[in-house]
C-alpha cells in the first residue's frame, strides 16, 4: 500500500520487519490487513533510550537553538512534500475520514509545527534578576531554562499523526531528545515520521527514535527506564495511572492527556435551533473518538423534548461509513475492542434510560468496526454513561432545573478535559464558564482549539499542557544561577 511506514527508527538508522518479528496493521473499515509492522522488542526498546541518552548527553542538540529551529523546518517541510502518502496512511490505519485530515488529523497538523518555530525565534531561555543584597553580598542572578533531558512520548490511535506531531515539536525544539512509541493500532504514521526525518533533515543521530511495539510491556520499559527523564502520554485516565505509578520511582516528569466526559450547557436564552445540531454532529465526527468531544448535553428541562427531537433529526442525516469517501465525516471506530466496549455502554443505557436513535452497529456494512450515530436519553446524570467516557459517537442528553443545578451536573464528573456553555448573554455565559472546572471552555461556539492555546485537564484528565508558551516550558527544567554583583 506503501513505502512509508514500515521501519523503526533508531540511533539514525532504519529497521524493516525483515530478519525481525512482526504484526498485522489491519485497516478498520475493511478488517483486511495492510501490511506488516516491524515488532521492536525489549533490545530495540533498550538500544533507543541509549541512543537518546547519548544524543542529548554528548552532542550540541540541546543548546544549539539555531540548528533545531532548521531541522523542525526541514521535517516540515518534508512532511508536507509526503503529505499525500500520509494522507492515505492516516485514513488506512486509523479509519479516519479523509476530510478531517485536510484538517487536524494532517494538514493543520503539519501547520502547527510553525508555533514552536516561531516561539523559539524569540523565546528567552536565560533572564536576570535584579540585583539583591542577600545574606550580606550584593548578589546577581540568572534564571536558566534547559531541556529536561530524554523524553519517552506515547500516542494514542484516535488522532496518531496529529499527536505525534504535537508531541515532537514540543520536546525536540525544547532540547529534549525523544523515543516515540505510537500505540500498536495505528503504527504507520509515526513510523513514517521517523523515515521522513532520518532522510530529510539535519538531525543529529539519536536525537529522534520511533518504535513500534504490540506488547505493553515491552513499551513499559519506557515509563520505567532511569535514562528515561520525561513522559508525555495521551491515553485513558487508567493507562495514565499507570504511567504515573511508573515513573515513580525514578521521580521522572509526566504530561499527560488523559479522558474526558465533556459537558456542554446551553443556558435556556440559548438558540437551540443553531446549537443543537452543531453538538450533534459534533459527537460523530471521527466516530466520537476524541478526548474532548462534547458528549454529555445539559439543557433546560422545559426545553429537554425539543433537544432530543432536534439532535435525534440532525443524526439521522449524518454522513457515516466508508473513510475514504469525502462526504463522510464518520468512519469505523479503531478495532472490534472498542466497538464491543462502546456496544456495552449503550446496553447500560437501555438498562439505564433509553436510546433515542442508533444504539448498535447498523446494517449497511458485513465488514468493519462500524457504530451508528447514537442519541441517548432519561438517565440520571451519576448513570454510567453519563460518567465514563464511551469513546464512541454517542450523546447523553441531560435536563436541569435552573443554572445552579445544570453547573453542579456539568462539574459532576471525575474528568475535567473540556465543556461549552451557550447563552445570548455574553456576560452571563462568561461568568458561567469561570465556575466550569475544565482546562478549556468554549463560550458561544468560540473555538480553542489553536497552537497558541494552551491544552489540557483538571482533575483525571491529565497534568500539564500541551500547546501555548506553557507546551515548551513542559519539557524544560528551570536552574537558578547567582554570583557576585559586578564580577
Amino acid at each position: 500500500m506503501t513505502e512509508l511506514g514500515q521501519h523503526l527508527l533508531i540511533d539514525g538508522e532504519l529497521f524493516g520487519p525483515e530478519g525481525r518479528r512482526s504484526y498485522p496493521n489491519i485497516n478498520p473499515a475493511t478488517e483486511e490487513v495492510l501490511g506488516e509492522t516491524p515488532d521492536a522488542d525489549a533490545a530495540d526498546v533498550e538500544r533507543a533510550i541509549g541512543a537518546a541518552r547519548r544524543a542529548f548527553d554528548t552532542t550540541d542538540w540541546s543548546t544549539d537553538t539555531e540548528l533545531r529551529i532548521r531541522v523542525l523546518q526541514q521535517l516540515q517541510a518534508a512532511l508536507r512534500a509526503n503529505a499525500e502518502e500520509l494522507r492515505s496512511i492516516v485514513v488506512a490505519e486509523g479509519g479516519s475520514p479523509v476530510a478531517l485530515t485536510q484538517s487536524i488529523q494532517l494538514d493543520e497538523a503539519i501547520g502547527y509545527i510553525d508555533h514552536y518555530v516561531e516561539l523559539l525565534q524569540g523565546y528567552e531561555f536565560e533572564r536576570p534578576l535584579p540585583t539583591k543584597t542577600i545574606m550580606g553580598a550584593p548578589t546577581d542572578r540568572i534564571v536558566r531554562r534547559e531541556a529536561v533531558g530524554v523524553v519517552a512520548a506515547i500516542t494514542p490511535w484516535n488522532y496518531p499523526f496529529y499527536l505525534a506531531v504535537c508531541k515532537l515539536s514540543a520536546a525536540l525544539a525544547a532540547g529534549c531528545t525523544v523515543v516515540l512509541k505510537p500505540a500498536p493500532d495505528t503504527p504507520w504514521s509515526a513510523l513514517a515520521i521517523g523515515e521522513i526525518a532520518v532522510r530529510s533533515t539535519d538531525l543529529p543521530p539519536g536525537v529522534l527514535n520511533v518504535i513500534a511495539t504490540s506488547d505493553n510491556e515491552i513499551a513499559s520499559i519506557l515509563t520505567s527506564h532511569p535514562d528515561v527523564d520525561a513522559v508525555t502520554l495521551t491515553g485513558s485516565t487508567r493507562t495514565g495511572a499507570r504511567v504515573m505509578e511508573a515513573a515513580a520511582p525514578t521521580i521522572k516528569r509526566v504530561t499527560l492527556e488523559l479522558g474526558g466526559k465533556s459537558a456542554a450547557v446551553l443556558l435556556d436564552d440559548a438558540d437551540f435551533t443553531a446549537v443543537v445540531p452543531m453538538l450533534a454532529g459534533g459527537i460523530c465526527a471521527h466516530a466520537g473518538q476524541g478526548c474532548a468531544q462534547l458528549s454529555r448535553l445539559v439543557v433546560p428541562r422545559s426545553r429537554y423534548e425539543e433537544v432530543l427531537a432536534i439532535a435525534s433529526a440532525t443524526m439521522e442525516l449524518i454522513p457515516w461509513g466508508d473513510p475514504t469517501d469525502p462526504n463522510v465525516i464518520m468512519g469505523p471506530v479503531i478495532n472490534a475492542r472498542q466497538r464491543d466496549g462502546i456496544l456495552a455502554y449503550l446496553e447500560s443505557a437501555r438498562r439505564d434510560g433509553r436510546i433515542v436513535r442508533g444504539g448498535g452497529t447498523g446494517d449497511r456494512f458485513d465488514k468493519g468496526y462500524y457504530i451508528e450515530p447514537t442519541l441517548i436519553a432519561d438517565v440520571d446524570p451519576k448513570a454510567t454513561v453519563a460518567q465514563e467516557e464511551i469513546f464512541g459517537p454517542a450523546l447523553v442528553v441531560l435536563p436541569y432545573d435552573d443554572d445552579a443545578d445544570a453547573l453542579a451536573i456539568a462539574n459532576n464528573s471525575v474528568y475535567g478535559l473540556s465543556g461549552a456553555v451557550f447563552s445570548a448573554d455574553l456576560d452571563r455565559a462568561l461568568n458561567f464558564a469561570r465556575k466550569i472546572r475544565t482546562g478549556t471552555v468554549g463560550v458561544n461556539g468560540g473555538n480553542w482549539f489553536d497552537p497558541g492555546s494552551p491544552f489540557g485537564g483538571y482533575k483525571q484528565s491529565g497534568i500539564g499542557r500541551e500547546w501555548g508558551t506553557e507546551g515548551l516550558e513542559d519539557f524544560l527544567e528551570i536552574k537558578t544561577m547567582a554570583y557576585p554583583a559586578g564580577a
